[in-house]
């Protein structure tokens, strides 16, 4: 797995876009946002379609070529420092193939925040743009709320050294130690990803970061039995799992997760904190880590961003 390029930190002062690539936000939670991010003395812009509604699919923040449009803009102004996303919902694997990749690509590293459907563009800022990136909070979501959240993606945006590593509330579901650069994000996305061109081809040499949301244990079941049955977890190197919510009864659902990773015979983390949950914590993608199942650590070789 190649190394990724890390953007650089933040400062007092930097503009950062939000942008609405899924689904659509409400007014009020994006208001709160801003004001976080304002507190932080960053700059924020709400890209012109941020608070857009398609006119027939409701499910999404506007049409597919403003919602690509509005990222694309963002990404290849110069004066923006960092694109965060609104909200997750679903939305951005109709837009990803409208973006300008060579366009994104002159105009230079910059920070990357999103989760959930964001892992579409995760996994494409990736293949695409050889470029770390940062699963964490969205600035429409419960962010205003979430001091735990706002405390993390804060320290990770301005000061990544202090936050090399996570540990897990729970334990190991499989014991070891491992190494290789993160990748991952939410199951469902990564697995219908599969086949196109903005989905790296395997996890292999990879410490895969998985969660999801409102996904019942056999559904979970047959999206890890498909990356199974693909290859496409042929060779991981480790395996971190984050929250789980409304995937049913987690004692329900961790036998799926048992049987369907246990398998692999790499160490598997469970409950480390990011993804769909209170606090959730802010995991970058394509950094060189080590993940210690005894002790319940992911710890980054290097800070996120430079």
């Amino acid at each position: 797995m190649k190394d990724l390029v890390r953007p650089a930190r933040l400062a007092p002062g930097a503009r950062v876009a939000v942008v609405a690539p899924s689904g659509p936000v409400a007014e009020e939670r994006l208001q709160a946002g801003l004001d976080v991010l304002r507190g932080w003395d960053l700059d924020p812009r709400a890209a012109p379609h941020v608070l857009d509604r398609h006119g027939t699919l409701g499910h999404l923040a506007g049409t597919d070529a403003d919602r690509a449009a509005d990222l694309q803009r963002a990404w290849c102004d110069p004066a923006v420092d960092a694109v965060i996303c609104a909200r997750g919902g679903y939305g951005a694997q109709r837009m990803v193939d409208l973006l300008d990749w060579d366009a994104m690509r002159a105009a230079g590293p910059k920070v990357f925040v999103g989760f959930s459907d964001a892992t579409t563009l995760h996994e494409a800022f990736a293949v695409r743009l050889g470029l770390v990136t940062l699963y964490g909070p969205v600035a429409g979501g419960d962010l205003a709320k979430d001091a735990r959240a706002q405390d993390h993606l804060k320290a990770t945006l301005f000061a990544p050294e202090t936050v090399r590593t996570l540990t897990s509330s729970g334990i190991g579901l499989a014991p070891g130690r491992a190494r290789g650069v993160t990748l991952g994000g939410c199951l469902t996305l990564l697995a219908t990803g599969q086949g196109t061109p903005h989905t790296r081809p395997g996890a292999r040499g990879g410490l895969l970061l998985l969660e999801d949301v409102g996904e019942q244990p056999y559904r979970v079941d047959r999206t890890l039995t498909h990356l199974l049955r693909t290859g496409w977890l042929d060779g991981v190197a480790g395996v971190a799992l984050g929250s789980w919510d409304r995937c049913g009864p987690y004692e329900h659902l961790r036998p799926v997760l048992a049987d369907r990773l246990g398998g692999l015979g790499v160490p598997v983390v469970e409950e480390l904190g990011f993804g769909h949950c209170e606090g959730a914590l802010t995991v970058p993608f394509g950094v060189h880590a080590e993940l210690d199942a005894d002790a319940g650590t992911l710890t980054l070789d290097e800070p996120a961003l430079r």
